[in-house]
C-alpha cells in the first residue's frame, strides 16, 4: 500500500477522533511508531530531531534537519528545513498552523509506559503553541499493531507447530523418566528449541520450563548452569513463543502444564480449574461484547479475569497482567490486557492479536499459567490461535 494510501486512512481516524493532527516526532530512534508508520529506513539512526505532521484534512508537513533534509523525501507533503534552534521553533509552529488538538505518542502519568516514547520536554514544547496534546494510543494501534492477512495465516500454521512442540515435551518427559534416564527442565528446553529449528521457527529467547516451586517464578529461566531435575509427582510449567523465519512474521506464544504422574493431586486441580475458568471468562466476555457492538479495552478483559481470581481466594497470587499484544515481537505494541500493572485504556481493535494468560503462582509448590492466542478478526469475531486450548492437566505415564 502506498503511503499515501496510509495518509488517506489515517486522516480519516483522525477525524473519528476528533482530532485536528497527528504530529510524528523522532530523535536517535527513541520513538518506534513514528520509525515503523513513515516506513524510515532500517537500521538508519537520525541524529537530529524530525517532525511529521498529518492533518486530519488537507497535506502533510515536514520539518527536518538541513544536515538530514532528504531523510523523509519518501513521505508526501511539504518540506520545510531549520538548522539553528530559532528555526526549529518556527518550523513546528508553522507545521501546527491553526490546530488545537493533536496526538502524539504519550500516555498520561506514563499509565501505559510501552507507548510512551515522545519525553516531557518536548510536549512542554509543542504545548508552548497553544496546542493541547492527547494520547496516539489507540489510533496508533490501526497503523502499527494490526496483522495482514498473511500474518494472520502464518501465525495459525506457527501456533499449530507449537502445538505439536508440546506434545513432543511432555513425550519426551515420560519417556525418560519411564528408562530411568536423568532429564532436567534445561533438557526439555533445548528439546523445544531444536523442533524449531527443525520447523523453520525462531525466537528471541529460549523456550521456559519450570518444575515444582520454579514455576511459581512467573519469568523463570533454566540454563545448563542452573536447571532442576524432573521427578516423578513433579509439577510442571512449560511456556514457549517462536515466529517463522521470515520478514514480518509474527509470534504464537502458548503456557500448558502438566504433571509426572497418572493421578493429579487435589490442589494442583483446583488450582488449575480456577485459573481455566478465568481464561474462559475471559474469551466469553470478548465474544459477548464484541457481539454486542460494545468497544473493549484491554483493562476491561483484565477485570475479568482478576475478579474471577480473587472471588476463589487466589487473588494475592496471581500476580502479573491477564496478556500482552503479540505482533514481530512477542511483546507487541498494541492493546494489553492489563489493569494491575499499567491501566491500559486503549480498546482492542480488529486485526490486532493479544495473549490471554491468568496464573496463580504459590511460592515454594507451584505455579499454573494457562496461555492462549487471541486475534480479533475484521468484523470483531474471537478467534483462537491454534487448533486446540489446554482443558485438563497433561498427565505423563512414568
Amino acid at each position: 500500500m502506498a503511503f499515501s494510501d496510509s495518509v488517506a486512512q489515517i486522516q480519516k481516524k483522525l477525524k473519528e477522533y476528533s482530532l485536528d493532527g497527528w504530529l510524528l516526532y523522532n530523535f536517535r530512534g527513541v520513538n518506534p511508531f513514528a520509525s515503523k508508520i513513515l516506513e524510515m529506513t532500517s537500521g538508519k539512526l537520525s541524529s537530529r530531531r524530525y517532525f511529521y505532521y498529518i492533518p486530519a484534512s488537507g497535506t502533510p508537513q515536514k520539518l527536518v534537519h538541513s544536515i538530514e533534509q532528504y531523510d523523509l523525501d519518501h513521505l508526501p507533503g511539504e518540506k520545510t528545513i531549520y538548522n539553528r534552534w530559532t528555526t526549529l521553533h518556527a518550523g513546528v509552529k508553522k507545521l501546527l498552523g491553526g490546530a488545537r488538538k493533536v496526538c502524539m505518542e504519550y500516555s498520561p502519568n506514563n499509565d501505559i509506559p510501552y507507548l510512551s516514547k515522545v519525553d516531557a520536554g518536548t510536549l512542554e514544547f509543542v504545548r508552548s503553541f497553544g496546542v493541547e496534546v492527547v494520547s496516539s494510543g489507540d489510533i496508533v494501534q490501526y497503523f502499527e499493531a494490526r496483522w495482514s492477512d498473511e500474518q494472520y495465516a502464518d501465525a495459525q500454521t506457527t501456533a499449530n507447530i507449537l502445538l505439536r512442540t508440546i506434545d513432543t515435551a511432555f513425550n519426551f518427559i515420560g519417556e525418560r523418566l519411564r528408562s530411568g534416564a536423568k532429564v532436567t527442565e534445561y533438557d526439555v528446553q533445548q528439546l523445544i528449541m531444536k523442533e524449531f529449528e527443525a520447523n523453520q521457527l525462531t525466537t528471541y529467547a529460549p523456550a521456559n520450563c519450570s518444575v515444582n516451586g520454579n514455576g511459581a517464578n512467573p519469568h523463570y529461566d533454566p540454563s545448563a548452569s542452573h536447571s532442576a531435575e524432573i521427578r516423578k509427582g513433579d509439577h510442571i510449567l512449560i511456556d514457549w513463543w517462536a515466529k517463522m523465519k521470515k520478514p514480518g512474521a509474527v509470534y504464537a506464544d502458548f503456557t500448558w502444564v502438566g504433571y509426572a504422574g497418572k493421578q493429579v493431586p487435589a490442589k494442583y486441580q483446583e488450582v488449575f480449574d480456577i485459573v481455566k475458568g478465568a481464561r474462559d471468562a475471559a474469551v466469553e466476555h470478548l465474544r459477548r461484547e464484541f457481539s454486542a457492538g460494545r468497544p473493549v479495552r484491554g483493562c476491561d478483559v483484565d477485570d475479568v479475569t482478576r475478579k474471577h481470581i480473587e472471588e476463589r481466594g487466589y487473588g494475592q497470587y496471581f500476580v502479573h497482567r491477564t496478556g500482552h499484544n503479540i505482533g514481530e515481537e512477542v511483546h507487541g505494541n498494541g492493546a494489553h490486557i492489563d489493569n494491575f500493572e499499567t491501566m491500559d485504556v486503549r480498546e482492542i481493535i480488529p486485526e490486532t492479536c493479544f495473549s490471554i494468560e491468568p496464573g496463580i503462582y504459590l511460592p515454594g509448590e507451584f505455579g499454573i499459567r494457562l496461555e492462549i492466542d487471541v486475534y480479533i478478526g475484521k468484523n470483531k469475531e474471537v478467534i483462537l490461535l491454534g487448533d486446540r486450548v489446554q482443558d485438563r492437566i497433561v498427565t505423563i505415564d512414568c
